[in-house]
C-alpha cells in the first residue's frame, strides 16, 4: 500500500514538473512569420512582478491619456505632473479586491481562485519606476507592437453602453481603481497568462503555459534573445 502511494505521488510530481517544463520550453506562438525589415524598438514598457502576480506599466504620453481618458470617471488624476506610468493588471475579482496585502489573505478568495471567478482590471498611476528595481523587467517594442499592446489592454475592459465600468469603492488608495473585465479567472489561467498574452500581442514569444511570474520570466528570457527583454533577477 505504501509503495503504491509513493509511486502515485512520484508520478504526480513528475507529471507536474513535466507540464511546467513544457510550459516554459514550448514557445507560443509556435512559429513566426518572417519579419519584413527590422523595425526600430524605440518604445519601452515595464513588466512588474511580485511572487504571484505581474502587471504591465506603459509610459504616459498624449496618446495613452487620450485612449484611457475614461479612468478619470473613477477619480484617477491623469493630470498629476508626477505621473510617468499607467500600470495595468488583470485578475480574479474576489482575490484581487479582498487581498490588498498578505495580511488580508483569506481562505475564501484563495479557494475561489481555483474555481471560476469574475475578472477585473486593476489600474494604478505611478511615478518614476527604476528599471533596476527588484521585480522590474524592461521590454523594448517597436511602434506597431506598442500599438497592439494598447489595443489588447483596452480590449480587456468590459464595457457597458460603450464605456468601461468602474467598481467604485473597491480601490486600495487614491491612485488606483478597479474595473469590470472580460473573461473569467482561475489560478491555472490567471493574471500571468493574461500578461503573457498581452506581451505576445506586442511581438514577444512566451512559453506555452506560464501561470507564475518566475515561469513567465524564464520563458521570456528563453524565447526572446534579441535584447527585447531585460529583467532584474531579484524578484521581491
Amino acid at each position: 500500500m505504501i509503495s503504491r502511494i509513493f509511486r502515485g505521488v512520484f508520478f504526480a510530481v513528475f507529471a507536474l514538473a513535466l507540464l511546467v517544463g513544457l510550459g516554459i520550453v514550448v514557445p507560443r506562438p509556435l512559429w513566426h512569420a518572417a519579419p519584413v525589415g527590422k523595425a526600430e524598438r524605440s518604445q519601452q514598457i515595464l513588466m512588474l512582478s511580485n511572487p504571484i502576480h505581474t502587471d504591465i506599466a506603459i509610459p504616459v504620453d498624449g496618446d495613452l491619456l487620450a485612449r484611457f481618458a475614461f479612468l478619470r470617471t473613477s477619480g484617477l488624476d491623469l493630470d498629476n505632473p508626477n505621473l510617468r506610468y499607467i500600470v495595468f493588471g488583470w485578475g480574479g475579482r474576489s482575490f484581487y479586491i479582498e487581498t490588498r496585502t498578505w495580511a488580508d489573505l483569506k481562505a475564501g478568495p484563495v479557494l475561489k481562485s481555483f474555481a471560476l471567478d469574475r475578472s477585473v482590471m486593476h489600474v494604478e498611476l505611478a511615478g518614476a519606476i527604476p528599471p533596476s528595481a527588484p521585480g522590474v523587467a524592461t521590454i523594448s517594442l517597436d511602434a506597431e507592437g506598442l500599438e497592439r499592446l494598447k489595443q489588447f489592454v483596452l480590449g480587456s475592459f468590459e464595457q457597458t453602453n460603450g464605456q468601461p465600468s468602474a467598481l467604485i469603492g473597491s480601490n486600495y488608495g487614491e491612485n488606483d481603481a478597479f474595473f469590470e473585465a472580460r473573461g473569467y479567472f482561475n489560478a491555472f489561467m490567471g493574471c500571468n497568462t493574461w500578461t503573457a498574452a498581452a506581451l505576445r500581442q506586442a511581438g514577444l514569444t512566451s512559453g506555452l503555459w506560464t501561470s507564475l511570474p518566475f515561469l513567465l520570466h524564464w520563458s521570456l528570457e528563453l524565447h526572446n534573445e534579441d535584447e527585447r527583454f531585460a529583467a532584474s533577477h531579484a524578484l521581491p
